[in-house]
């Protein structure tokens, strides 16, 4: 946290979209890289093709459709973000080797301790977690990521758009509601700020 009581957007100027956590999420979602787009806008998501915002909405993730700019507001809902390669932009299969780093958003998972990890592609989670893309199912996992649940998405990428499925989003969703109204992970101590 900042000394406001914000999130904590850290990266100190070196990533291209600074990352938005704190303790107490229920929710980290983590991306591959930023596109251009979003690198050059400094906002998560900016792709007007991009369905992200979109479907944190219909599934019922935030109260309303936000804007990319928006970003800093998810903690408000239990939310933070975050990607596998922060300094890089472009495609998943444009980036080089050296962009990816896996040590560096585990460190920041036993640091922050959410309750739920959900990468927003296969990609990302393959290079993560040291599996093929082949083995890892959408949805929950069978395994943890630094003690925490894992899942895996459908990428909201204009590129995937052929292959976006709408089930595993809601079933997180769905879990994510679960453990809000369970008190286990709110983002928010009194409680504010649940999406019903």
């Amino acid at each position: 946290m900042d000394d406001r009581g914000g999130p904590d957007l850290t990266g100190g100027g070196e990533y291209l979209v600074p990352d938005v956590l704190r303790p107490g999420l229920t929710l980290v979602l983590v991306g591959t890289a930023p596109s251009r787009i979003s690198a050059a806008r400094r906002a998560y998501y900016a792709n007007p093709m991009n369905k992200f915002w979109r479907t944190l909405f219909d599934v019922g993730l935030t109260p309303r459709l936000l804007e990319p700019r928006e970003y800093p507001l998810l903690p408000e809902f239990g939310i933070g973000l975050t990607d596998v390669a922060k300094r890089h932009s472009g495609v998943d299969a444009s980036l080089p080797g050296e962009a990816w780093a896996p040590e560096e958003l585990r460190a920041k998972v036993r640091t922050y301790r959410p309750r739920v990890v959900a990468f927003t592609s296969k990609r990302g989670a393959s290079e993560t977690l040291g599996l093929p893309t082949g083995k890892l199912p959408y949805g929950e996992q069978t395994f943890r990521l630094e003690g925490v649940e894992v899942w895996v998405l459908p990428s909201t990428s204009p590129l995937g758009h052929n292959h976006f499925q709408l089930g595993p989003w809601q079933a997180l969703a769905d879990r994510v509601r679960a453990l809000q109204a369970s008190g286990q992970g709110d983002g928010n101590p009194d409680g504010a700020g649940l999406v019903p």
